[in-house]
């Protein structure tokens, strides 16, 4: 069928959601392309626009890099003086499929299951914050490894800064230095999802140079782009608006080339020598500051952090940033668990942790994140810590901050990592830790190189421990509390391979009764996702459940869920791992990498085990006081696991092969989205 216009009748072809489930209808919501400019299809709402397409760029739509024209679909797209429309058809081995708008607003696309004898959603849209329409509205990239998702273009800053800091970029950002037009340059993004095309010049017969040419003729162009990526790129696509509705993808997307300043696009070499000088002489008053500091404190160096008596005088502002931000824990909240001189957690202060981790040193940053970079420091006992340093630009980072100094503080646990302190001082923010010695699991186990240093008893051993920490989670602490970004990357290793779950800050504690919540953010990261986090919302125990299954699998394996895929093209390691378990081939899974000493009936039970936990069903998960009980016990009947929530895959390309950041098409509850890494 085609999703389109006949020009020459005005006859447009669109699919109308229903008013309701079971009321056919019509109803809100529309899914309609509009062929002005570039022709793109947009998700309606009744008169506003929900989610954008992007435009076709000769393999895909500009804002699903997921599409993959080979093996299942074959897409095309039309425009002539005739008609404009989209089409798709199936490869003569693949299922039944149709493309359809629900009641709610949610653009899907099913696939005929034979073996299961069912619709299954193979993709869906809008799938994550940046698929919100303007999101980050004029000039702003959406981006959703990025906390906070919107910054603005180089060259830019938001438009309304308050707001902005309260992470709401609707009003988008403006230019900080005029255009000369002439002197003028181009700033290439690369991975993007083109900016609205719907008052865009294309002209298809240009060259990629002959595009910037005209744009830099024209001083009212903003951007550029190819108008074609299909066999090296062709075409031209020019605005001369606003740009609208980007976001930057990890691959996929293509290349646009926006308009900015010269004095924008290069720095000035007076200007880098007065900056290095100036760098250079706020360090030496820096440290300068720090030793009359020390001396004005009289305070010896080996005392890392302040007494508790002292510390009501000096961090009277730090205390009541915690209390007021309700960091620590009331004593109502523990007036049965702990006496209320215990709630205090440990200000370090920060001259001893400048101290520590040599002011912040590159050599000493152990990662970085959306919140901010870790360091390893050393106090002057000598105790080795991993200081978390919240970024000052990073709103979403405050609240992760205040959530895991809360969560943290009342935990402990041997297979949770143990919060020594923090410190708040002015517009610093810190978390200090302990140091394990072992990083995270994925710069192990997923290293080529490294990855024999786990052989099986070890890796068992792990996947025990991460299911006893995250059973004292669900169960055994005094609230429940969900994880939600449990990933290899998140579990930490000590000197002995001892794991430890990290990162709390995407956690949610529940109330005594409370089993399910449902929020509109989904924070996480797709490939550990359950089926009904991704698609809905609903966040449950069984939610970590699914979360660990996947990590199970990956530790037996030595593979990701996200990027692996098997010979065949069409799983990823949850189809593959369920394919192998149903032709009673289980073991081949297993990581050659792991040794030859291992039990088969002990993988065999771990591997039973992840595929229980990532069922495509919430209610068919076990909970982890079950998994605890099946990963101990060698007696323990275990069921038979069900249909789990995996993902078809996709072909790589030569250039993924070279490229270690490769397109993914990921299906959780066969649900297709693109693969972000943890926001």
């Amino acid at each position: 069928m085609k999703l389109g216009w006949d020009l020459n009748t005005g006859f447009d072809r669109y699919i109308t959601a229903w008013a309701s489930t079971n009321d056919p209808s019509t109803g809100d919501y529309s899914f309609k392309l509009d062929y002005h400019g570039f022709p793109e299809v947009y998700l309606w709402k009744g008169p506003v626009r929900q989610y954008r397409s992007g435009p076709w760029n000769g393999l895909r739509f500009s804002g699903v890099p997921e599409m993959n024209p080979e093996y299942i679909f074959n897409f095309s797209f039309v425009a002539n003086q005739d008609e404009v429309y989209y089409s798709f058809a199936l490869t003569s081995q693949s299922p039944l499929s149709r493309l359809t708008v629900n009641s709610s607003g949610m653009l899907q696309r099913f696939t005929w299951i034979r073996d299961s004898k069912e619709w299954a959603v193979f993709w869906y849209a809008p799938k994550d914050q940046c698929d919100d329409y303007r999101e980050c509205g004029a000039y702003g990239i959406c981006d959703t490894n990025a906390s906070p998702v919107c910054n603005c273009v180089k060259g830019f800053q938001p438009k309304n800064p308050q707001a902005w800091v309260l992470r709401d970029g609707t009003d988008g950002c403006v230019r900080k230095v005029k255009l000369d037009c002439q002197r003028d340059g181009f700033l290439a993004l690369k991975n993007m999802k083109l900016p609205e095309t719907e008052t865009a010049f294309v002209n298809k017969n240009m060259s990629l140079d002959e595009c910037e040419d005209a744009c830099k003729k024209n001083c009212s162009c903003t951007a550029y782009a190819n108008s074609d990526i299909a066999g090296g790129g062709t075409g031209c696509v020019i605005w001369t608006s606003e740009l609208t509705d980007i976001r930057s993808y990890d691959s996929g997307g293509q290349n646009l080339y926006v308009r900015l300043a010269a004095s924008e696009l290069e720095e000035d070499p007076k200007k880098r020598i007065i900056k290095i000088v100036s760098i250079s002489v706020g360090i030496v008053i820096l440290l300068c500051g720090l030793t009359i500091y020390f001396l004005w404190k009289r305070k010896p160096l080996d005392s890392p952090w302040i007494g508790r008596t002292e510390q009501r005088g000096l961090h009277e502002r730090s205390q009541d940033f915690l209390l007021n931000a309700a960091v620590i824990p009331s004593k109502r909240d523990y007036s049965d668990e702990v006496r209320s001189g215990e709630l205090e957690l440990p200000l370090f202060d920060f001259g001893a942790i400048a101290m520590a981790t040599a002011n912040f040193s590159e050599e000493n940053k152990l990662g970085e994140g959306g919140f901010g970079c870790v360091y390893k420091g050393l106090l002057s006992d000598h105790q080795e810590i991993a200081v978390k340093r919240l970024s000052r630009n990073s709103g979403q980072g405050t609240e992760e901050f205040k959530n895991e100094v809360r969560l943290i503080a009342r935990l402990q646990h041997r297979n949770l990592v143990r919060l020594l302190g923090c410190c708040v001082d002015m517009d610093e923010k810190m978390l200090i830790y302990e140091y394990l010695q072992n990083r995270s699991l994925d710069s192990i186990i997923f290293n080529k190189e490294k990855c024999s240093l786990l052989n099986w008893q070890r890796r068992f051993n792990i996947i025990c421990g991460i299911a006893r920490g995250l059973l004292y989670l669900h169960q055994d602490s005094r609230f429940r509390i969900i994880h939600r970004d449990l990933k290899a990357s998140n579990i930490l290793l000590d000197g002995q391979m001892n794991p430890k779950i990290s990162d709390f800050g995407m956690a949610r504690i529940f109330g005594g009764d409370q089993i399910e919540a449902s929020t509109r953010r989904v924070v996480g990261t797709y490939g550990y996702m359950s089926p009904e986090y991704a698609m809905d919302g609903l966040f449950s125990v069984k939610s970590d459940v699914f979360s660990f299954g996947v990590l199970v699998l990956e530790s037996v394996s030595g593979k990701k869920n996200r990027g692996f895929y098997y010979a065949n093209n069409e799983l990823n390691l949850l189809g593959h791992a369920w394919k192998l378990w149903r032709e009673e081939k289980a073991l081949e899974l297993m990581d050659p990498s792991a040794g030859d000493s291992y039990s088969p009936n002990e993988v065999l039970r771990c591997i039973q085990v992840g595929l229980l936990c990532v069922q495509e069903r919430a209610e068919d998960r076990p909970t982890m006081s079950s998994v605890v009980l099946m990963l101990s016990s060698e007696t323990a009947a275990l069921p038979q696991p069900r249909h789990p929530g995996f993902c078809l895959g996709r072909k790589p390309t030569e250039t993924d092969s070279s490229s270690s950041k490769q397109e993914e098409s990921c299906t959780i509850n066969q649900v297709t989205v693109s693969v972000i890494n943890a926001r």
